[in-house]
């Protein structure tokens, strides 16, 4: 299967300057992707493997919390073998048809990438599992006693499919993925070094120290590093030089309200509601929610994951829990018998 050359995207002269540079900050190879190294591996021998044999690469399921790089995996995924990536979500696909028609219109070795897999439709989700083996789709033509069920061939094609929650997928399709990979939150130094690529990338200066602050209050994420980057950039350009170090980069993020850990309003919202009103816990997801006003999908996908993984909170049987630590960072006295601390 022939591989594409290193392609940039192409230039649109109407396109705003920035729109370009922040549209580049995605890596193009495996071997710019920062960080994940065991999933950077395997991707990489499954790749050079799939190639050789002249084959599409085998199905691959991605999942971890929000914004640690899946959908630029996917797209790397297609730049490395050479072929058109063709995206989608789950809520997206409603009915069966939806489906067939995009899996119809797959060219021999195409992607196609699935975000939110773990909210497709049923339906939808059994007409994948021919698909997925077989390469061949049963569509019901008609209705009633007259409907005739039509067998299509489909051109070999690769499923990429993105979850934040793999536990809500049923096993069939799970089972049904060649590669299955977990990402991670990365460490400080890695999102320095993305931190680095994306000024350069920006024409930005940043000096070490910059990079570092960014990167402590980036709760490990990627996605969030270069929001916060592009932000401390407007902030140096207008009450600075216009280089971010690490004085700027602090005086800027705390006046987004993104403190020292890297916890935002929303996070401090979500401990100060669990320890003042909620004594700490054991609370429901259903309860804090309402509380907060906020949806307990949206807590336990975009906010619950970094409190637990910088140990702010757990979950037990009997609910959400508040740490030590969590009384310490909201400047709390610890209670002499905080639940099971």
């Amino acid at each position: 299967m022939p591989v594409a050359p290193d392609l940039q995207p192409a230039s649109n002269p109407e396109e705003p300057e920035e729109e370009r540079l922040l549209t580049s900050l995605r890596p193009r190879r495996l071997q710019d992707y920062v960080g994940q190294a065991k999933v950077r591996g395997q991707l990489d021998v499954a790749v050079r493997a799939a190639r050789g044999r002249g084959e599409p690469l085998d199905h691959v399921l991605l999942y971890g919390p929000p914004g640690l790089g899946k959908t630029t995996l996917a797209q790397i995924l297609g730049h490395e073998m050479g072929v058109t990536v063709k995206a989608t979500s789950g809520p997206v696909l409603e009915r069966a048809g939806d489906l067939a028609s995009i899996l119809t219109a797959l060219e021999e070795g195409d992607i196609l990438f699935v975000d939110e897999i773990h909210r497709l439709n049923r339906v939808v989700e059994e007409v994948l599992y021919p698909a997925m083996e077989d390469f061949k789709i049963d569509i019901l033509l008609g209705k009633g006693p007259g409907a005739q069920s039509v067998q299509l061939r489909l051109k070999r094609f690769t499923l990429v499919g993105a979850t934040t929650r793999a536990g809500m997928l049923g096993a069939p399709l799970r089972d049904r993925f060649g590669l299955t990979m977990r990402l991670d939150f990365y460490g400080p130094g890695e999102l320095g070094s993305i931190l680095r690529r994306s000024a350069g990338i920006l024409g930005l200066p940043l000096a070490a120290g910059g990079a570092e602050e960014i990167a402590r209050r980036s709760r490990g994420t990627p996605r969030i590093a270069n929001r916060l980057l592009k932000r401390v950039r407007d902030y140096a350009q207008v009450s600075g030089s216009g280089e971010v170090d690490a004085a700027i980069a602090a005086e800027a993020l705390t006046r987004l309200e993104v403190d020292a850990l890297g916890l935002d309003p929303v996070d401090r919202m979500y401990l100060e509601a669990l320890a003042g009103k909620f004594g700490g816990g054991p609370v429901g997801l259903d309860n804090l929610a309402v509380t907060l006003g906020e949806d307990a999908d949206t807590l336990e996908d975009m906010v619950e994951p970094f409190l637990i993984q910088a140990g702010f909170l757990v979950r037990t049987p009997q609910g959400r829990r508040a740490t030590p630590r969590a009384w310490e960072h909201l400047g709390l006295a610890v209670p002499a018998q905080p639940g099971l601390f």
